[in-house]
């Protein structure tokens, strides 16, 4: 990028005033200091009518730090207009804060400090569909026990998290649902997962597990599915009564 700021024969000053940002922001960009977001990069690429290269460059860059594995799901996540998702252990993806998600990854011995930061950065850069102008509909159902996992060494990390999650459910967009704990046995017992809806009203779904996951789009495997995520969202408490349940759950620790 800065190659082509310098070959238009643009200073960082008036780069940033085409671009509308600070001259110290792009500064810090061009040194590595700053990833740029999307709206730096449609601005640059509308600026030096590259046709969509930097966006086109930086979406490359997000899809190479996710695994192979999950690669077919993001491609589904980023177009569906629906989402439900079910977790029984913690906090959906799409929902965690970057300490918390950092928290969740190092509980993998095998992942070297700057692996964790990739796929910390890969999770928040998948939550970028959530601030679309189009926004697909999240509603999540969250077992209870999930945000009761307060340890010595991480309150501090599940408060912000349960702080963040307030904020979420209270968008437009997203509902969160808290299953509580005297629900007793239940299908969501068998494992977390997600579905996706399409436009054109075709469901994709994805199961996770300790070791990958799972792509399901066979009409039968989503049917079962989506059976089980509304037996959930039945026994699930509403939407108020949840912020409720979570702002209590906080009480004591802030």
């Amino acid at each position: 990028m800065t190659e082509r700021r310098v070959a238009a024969g643009l200073s960082q000053e008036e780069y940033g005033r085409r671009i509308h940002y600070s001259t110290s922001l792009i500064s810090a960009v061009e040194l590595g200091h700053t990833a740029p977001k999307l709206d730096f990069l449609r601005r640059a690429d509308d600026v030096f009518d590259t046709g969509g290269l930097f966006v086109a460059l930086r979406e490359l860059g997000r899809r190479e730090r996710e695994p192979v594995w999950f690669r077919p799901w993001l491609e589904a996540e980023r177009e569906a207009t629906q989402l439900r998702c079910f977790e029984p252990m913690m906090v959906p993806g799409l929902l965690q804060t970057a300490d918390y998600a950092q928290a969740v990854f190092r509980l993998d011995p095998t992942l070297t400090p700057d692996r964790v930061e990739e796929m910390v950065a890969a999770r928040l850069d998948r939550q970028a569909i959530l601030d679309r102008e189009d926004p697909p509909h999240l509603t999540a159902v969250i077992d209870e026990t999930a945000l009761r996992r307060f340890g010595e060494d991480g309150v501090d990390v599940l408060v912000g998290q349960l702080r963040h999650l307030l904020a979420c459910a209270r968008r437009p967009h997203v509902s969160v649902h808290v299953l509580p704990q005297g629900t007793g046995l239940h299908p969501g017992l068998l494992g977390p997962f997600i579905l996706g809806c399409s436009a054109d009203g075709g469901w994709t779904a994805f199961l996770d597990n300790q070791i990958g996951g799972t792509v399901v789009d066979d009409v039968e495997g989503v049917a079962v599915l989506l059976g089980r995520w509304e037996s959930l969202r039945s026994d699930a408490l509403p939407r108020q009564q949840s912020i409720g349940l979570i702002e209590e759950i906080l009480k004591p620790w802030t």
